[in-house]
Parts: C-alpha cells; sequence; structure tokens
C-alpha cells in the first residue's frame, strides 16, 4: 500500500492512544496529536479603544494584558478556513517549516 504521508497524518510515534481536543470551529472530535494547533495572542482591548484608556487611566505606563488561546482545528475546517493550505505529491515532501513573520517593535 503507498503511503500518502510520513507520519500518516499524525505526530504520535510509539504512543499507542491520544486523547482528543474539540475542534473549535464544528466541535468535531479529533486527535490531539492529528489537530492543527494555532496560537493566538491578541490585546484584550481593540487597537481603537487603547487611546481611551490611556487617557482615562490614573497609571502612566500600564501594559494592557493579552488574550493568549490555542486554537483547535480539525482537518476538514482547517482547510475549509484556510488556515493551511493542499499541497502537491512533490510539495508534502518538504518538512520544513514555512517562514515566520513576527512584529518587532522599533526602538
Amino acid at each position: 500500500m503507498t503511503c500518502k504521508r510520513r507520519n500518516n497524518g499524525r505526530n504520535k510515534h510509539g504512543r499507542g492512544h491520544n486523547k482528543f481536543v474539540r475542534c473549535i470551529n464544528c466541535s468535531r472530535c479529533v486527535p490531539k496529536d492529528k489537530a492543527i494547533k494555532r496560537f493566538n495572542v491578541r490585546n484584550m482591548v481593540e487597537a481603537a479603544a487603547v487611546r481611551d484608556l490611556q487617557e482615562a487611566s490614573v497609571y502612566e505606563e500600564y501594559a494592557i494584558p493579552k488574550l493568549y488561546v490555542k486554537l483547535h482545528y480539525c482537518v476538514s475546517c482547517a482547510i475549509h478556513a484556510r488556515v493551511v493550505r493542499v499541497r502537491s505529491v512533490v510539495d508534502r515532501r518538504v518538512r520544513t517549516p514555512p517562514p515566520r513573520f513576527r512584529f518587532t517593535k522599533k526602538a
């Protein structure tokens, strides 16, 4: 039988069983190692309200807290929402992660 992926679409490798997580979009049960995971870091306050908060605040320097959310998608929802893309047979063999574009503050 031909093998579509080297890891069979999972990151299990030697573990017999994995716990399930629920997809955030459709609530499907997906094994934790198979789910597409994204870590989302956002400000608790949207950009428009930040200035209003700073003007109304008593403190001069106040770091607005951030929201940290780990998103779990099933494969079909991740493809539908374009979190991941379908790759050709040749590109599926490429295991290097895509370049990360990080936000850097200018000092």
